[in-house]
């Protein structure tokens, strides 16, 4: 008779010992070919570029003077904060155009990664750091495959972020065979409001 009242107060508390344990999570069998990795310091920096923006965006030819168009852009961590991705649209006397960026970073190599798309042409650019992250900015050099990569100008991008994280300058150089430098282009971004960008 008492073991059997004892067993009738032990089986409460093995099932609420049970509903203590944290379900286990399923395998993932992808996982032996490409591990899982999470965000690290390039993440923490990129989660500061999210917002809306107003676009300054100024291009310079070879020659002749320098075009500037105006726009704007929401930027917005994706993929469980993996990526940054940006989607600018431009406005050129009433025509219309649009780009979308995607940016990542590797905490294994330190490195950044960038693909660009705009609605201008079809080629994909491609762009990726040369050097480890240092903590204040990305600097990124462009990147071709295959024999597209022969004989094209190298081009270096660098993007810092300024006025207490309200604006974002990004510029970009082409940078020829003996090291000389030329300016191609410069974004400048204008934080719209305090807050994050809410998804669309």
């Amino acid at each position: 008779m008492a073991f059997a009242r004892f067993r009738f107060l032990l089986l409460p508390a093995l099932l609420l010992v049970g509903a203590d344990d944290p379900p286990k999570q399923p395998k993932d069998p992808q996982s032996s070919f490409e591990p899982r990795s999470g965000p690290g310091a390039g993440q923490k920096f990129l989660e500061k570029f999210v917002g809306d923006w107003e676009v300054a965006k100024t291009f310079y030819p070879r020659s002749g003077d320098a075009v500037r168009q105006s726009g704007e852009c929401r930027q917005t961590m994706i993929h469980g904060g993996r990526f940054l991705q940006s989607e600018f649209v431009f406005d050129n006397k009433g025509e219309k155009s649009t780009g979308l960026g995607l940016i990542g970073f590797e905490p294994a190599t330190g490195k950044f990664t960038s693909v660009w798309t705009d609605s201008r042409q079809t080629r994909m650019s491609l762009r990726q750091s040369e050097a480890p992250f240092d903590g204040k900015e990305i600097v990124l050099s462009g990147k071709s495959l295959g024999e597209e990569a022969r004989g094209r100008a190298r081009s270096r991008t660098t993007t810092r972020l300024e006025d207490d994280g309200r604006k974002i300058v990004h510029r970009q150089v082409a940078v020829d065979a003996d090291g000389k430098e030329r300016p191609v282009m410069e974004l400048v971004l204008t934080r719209k409001a305090d807050k994050p960008a809410s998804g669309r």
